[in-house]
């Protein structure tokens, strides 16, 4: 028999088609893709012409556009429960609080999974496994949520509760659902790529991972210890469609596919009005342009981004200092160049959090760049936490990517001085995953939003060129 898996991941609330980053070699452009009514058809065309069909959502669901963040995740959930879906995990759907996750997990049709989310007393926050059924074929899927949640994420996202990687956990819960007659085993994991190989190396057992958080876009499945792995991209723009072979109740081939989510799939009739419903008050922001940029904007490079060098810029711009960081953030759709709206800005950061000062001494400026990088590009996959780089602005680091925890930095300037280490610079942040609290004195919160700073820059300036200060963090 054949057994279909269809999965997406990392959608980040974007509801509706939008522009997505693509490669044809040196060149980058974008193209419209993606949108969960594009997405119900494509599931509606396999279920057509294949037996045996199951769906998986990896997380990354609830939030991250403005119609998400609004409404604490509540606006989604009529759509998610149209699409069919087996389970999914979660990360940033942590995002409004562990007591809001819980209701809007109680309104779905399919569970919520994780074995390693803990309250405090040490009993499970979450559901540890489902089984769900392909002809007389029982299968479990067993889940892991993203393990920094309590780690670099924002206080309120884990408030009562602990995470683990998930390893020590796994194998008994591979061996209760076995023992409960599961044929097959999947794992639904919000880890990451690198640290879903790591797992997998380390774990037996495993048929299927279905890996979500590092928005990997696998055009082939991997093989790791016997186990299939696949990831999707993000946004929704793609997703994965993979078919199973079973013989006596084992694996015996797959065949995979990453499937772009473009203009080839009708807009499913009954989600497409449930997006348009929800997007109806957000109409006004798509069409109010307040500028132009001359380059596409996006996150797509690990060091540094234009887009987070426009925002940088405007943050600077509004506080009058001339060093400012923020989270290597990877989700948000591209601007491609041409007219910048306030629906753009708001997908840089959808949160719209209030812009803060501290001063932070040379020293610390170190410590903490080094550390980022460390949770970036540690040979030890447990230990990358998520994320690219740190974006900085008004700093020029000079690092080698293959040296060991600490040792990254050769120099370090701010404009063309040599940073000072018993100096303290005035530097500007957005979010505490931009300046964490352990480093700086005299912190303060500004008032002013994000979104405000960003339009006022625009305003002021029309067009973002490429003059901005990109590659502040260079290899070499």
């Amino acid at each position: 028999m054949e057994i279909s898996l269809v999965y997406i991941n990392d959608v980040h609330g974007y509801l509706e088609p939008h522009p997505e980053l693509f490669y044809r070699g040196k060149e980058e452009y974008t193209e419209e893709v993606g949108g969960y009514a594009r997405v119900g058809t494509l599931i509606s065309e396999i279920k057509a012409t294949h037996e045996h069909v199951l769906v998986f959502d990896g997380g990354d669901t609830f939030h991250g556009t403005l119609p998400l963040v609004e409404t604490k995740g509540q606006a989604i959930v009529p759509i998610l429960n149209h699409l069919g879906i087996s389970a999914m995990v979660a990360h940033w759907d942590f995002g409004y609080g562990p007591g809001q996750l819980k209701k809007l997990a109680a309104q779905l049709n399919y569970p919520l999974l994780g074995i390693n989310v803990f309250n405090d007393d040490g009993s499970l926050f979450l559901q540890p496994y489902t089984f769900v059924n392909a002809g007389d074929l029982k299968i479990a899927v067993i889940g892991i949520c993203c393990d920094i949640i309590d780690k670099t994420m924002p206080k309120q996202f884990s408030e009562g509760l602990k995470f683990t990687e998930g390893i020590q956990e796994l194998p008994g819960y591979i061996n209760e659902v076995k023992d409960q007659g599961a044929d097959l085993v999947f794992l639904l994991s919000h880890n990451g790529f690198p640290q879903d190989v790591a797992l997998l190396n380390q774990v037996d057992g495993i048929d299927v991972c279905l890996s979500a958080h590092t928005h990997n876009r696998l055009y082939a499945a991997a093989t790791v210890n016997q186990t299939i792995i696949i990831q999707c991209g993000c946004h929704c723009s793609f997703a994965g469609h993979l078919r199973l072979t079973v013989e006596n109740r084992k694996i015996t081939g797959h065949q995979y596919e990453l499937l772009q989510v473009g203009k080839q799939y009708a807009d499913d009739t009954a989600i497409s009005p449930l997006v348009s419903r929800i997007m109806e008050p957000y109409r006004k922001l798509q069409n109010e342009v307040v500028g132009q940029t001359e380059l596409t904007l996006h996150r797509y490079q690990i060091l540094s981004s234009g887009m987070d060098d426009f925002l940088l810029a405007s943050v600077c711009e509004a506080t009058g200092n001339t060093i400012a960081f923020s989270n290597g953030w990877r989700y948000g759709a591209p601007i491609p160049a041409g007219p910048i709206t306030m629906w753009d800005l708001y997908n840089m950061v959808p949160m719209n959090p209030f812009i803060s000062t501290v001063e932070l001494s040379g020293k610390e400026i170190g410590e903490m760049l080094e550390a980022n990088l460390e949770s970036t590009f540690s040979a030890n996959p447990m230990a990358q936490m998520g994320g690219y780089v740190k974006r900085c602005f008004g700093l020029q680091v000079y690092i080698k990517i293959e040296n060991p925890k600490g040792t990254r930095i050769q120099q370090l300037f701010a404009g063309d001085e040599l940073v000072e280490a018993e100096k303290y610079y005035k530097v500007s942040f957005v979010t505490s995953q931009g300046v964490p609290e352990e480093f700086g004195r005299n912190r303060k919160d500004t008032g002013i939003r994000t979104v405000d700073v960003l339009k006022k820059y625009c305003l002021k300036y029309g067009t973002i060129k490429n003059s901005a200060n990109r590659n502040s963090v260079k290899a070499i």
